[in-house]
């Protein structure tokens, strides 16, 4: 469990008391270290480059990967840094080189920030663009917050259809193209495949919905938190295995008749799952890697060097955001559906405490709402 600044057991005093602050204030949620965070006051942000937009916060949520910054596993993270790469809001201010974007626009803020200039933006790896990439939350301060400075907004932002659910929306900034591009475009599903996803939480569920695009035969998901995959199970997940209850290998190998699953999608980031995917993929199948790795995992050349076995790794582009809206336009995907728990902005403390207890909680995504 980790440690919180506030007091356990109380609510920060802002959650319920007017607040008196001048307009170059916000409250935002900052991290102060492994296993220390806190709601505080923190400078609003202004606009720095011409091509930056400032964006008031609607809506936002908690990520794995925050998680993950909470427990030290991205170094990169910085204390003061404010947490967060999700959501959708209204334009605030926008600099003078945004041509896309106006004030009072309702839209969604990508995880990712591209240039849309550089080589490897002309290549579609916005998540390696050489001035931008995953760097809010990460780099720079992000989402969970009243106000967020987003660079090059023209590009790191999409337009909100009139009338759609701006709370589905939020799935769109990060956990739905994740899980699309590094599950399972990476993964190459086919129809007919059999594929394992290992990891039934949010992005597991995301990789579960986008894989149907594909027509795979069998969806197998993996975890060990029985509620998690129970809602897999109504998902479209045609077999559910309880890790901490079976032995998942043997039970996959005999679902597959001693074969292996053509493909293995990594949604956790920890060394056993990954162990796992190895020893379940089928000669000349894909393990397709999503998990935020912390800890240094073993790879099984010894074995896996016959067997005609691709191993991807990616971090998101988010190039298949477009895409994905119209699907969500369309009613054919209901990102919806992963909402679990909804809390106020303000609340952002209580939140992280229902996210990091999932399987207790019963919890996939979680949305703060701004007031």
């Amino acid at each position: 469990m980790e440690t919180l600044v506030q007091e356990p057991g109380k609510k920060s005093p802002e959650t319920n008391a007017p607040e008196n602050r001048d307009s170059k204030t916000m409250k935002a949620l900052v991290y102060h270290g492994p296993g220390k965070k806190s709601w505080e006051d923190k400078p609003k942000p202004t606009i720095i480059k011409p091509t930056d937009a400032v964006v008031k916060i609607l809506k936002t949520t908690i990520c794995g990967t925050d998680l993950h910054i909470m427990k030290g596993d991205v170094p990169a993270v910085t204390d003061g840094r404010i947490i967060g790469h999700e959501g959708v809001g209204i334009i605030e201010e926008v600099g003078s080189a945004v041509s896309n974007f106006k004030k009072g626009d309702h839209v969604i803020i990508s995880c990712i920030t591209s240039c849309g200039k550089c080589e490897y933006c002309k290549k579609g790896m916005y998540s390696h663009c050489e001035d931008g990439g995953w760097i809010l939350g990460h780099l720079i301060d992000g989402t969970q917050a009243e106000y967020v400075r987003i660079p090059h907004a023209d590009n790191s932002l999409y337009p909100i259809p009139a009338g759609a659910d701006e709370e589905a929306l939020v799935m769109l900034s990060d956990i739905l193209p994740t899980g699309f591009e590094c599950g399972v475009l990476n993964g190459q599903v086919k129809p007919g495949d059999t594929i394992a996803i290992v990891g039934s939480g949010p992005i597991g569920i995301a990789a579960l919905l986008t894989s149907q695009f594909y027509s795979p035969a069998e969806i197998i998901m993996v975890d060990m938190d029985e509620n998690r995959l129970n809602v897999a199970k109504t998902f479209g997940a045609t077999q559910i295995i309880n890790s901490g209850l079976e032995n998942a290998v043997e039970k996959i190998k005999r679902l597959t008749n001693g074969k292996g699953v053509d493909v293995a999608i990594e949604a956790v980031g920890v060394p056993a799952t990954f162990e796992l995917c190895q020893e379940i993929v089928a000669p000349g199948g894909h393990i397709a890697n999503i998990g935020v790795h912390g800890k240094s995992v073993t790879l099984h050349l010894e074995t896996l060097w016959s067997q005609n076995v691709t191993i991807t790794t990616r971090l998101v582009d988010t190039v298949t955001t477009p895409l994905l809206l119209k699907t969500v336009q369309s009613k054919k995907l209901a990102p919806n559906q992963l909402i679990t728990h909804h809390f106020r902005l303000n609340q952002v403390m209580e939140a992280y405490e229902t996210f990091g207890n999932a399987a207790k909680e019963k919890a996939l995504k979680v949305i703060l709402t701004a007031d």
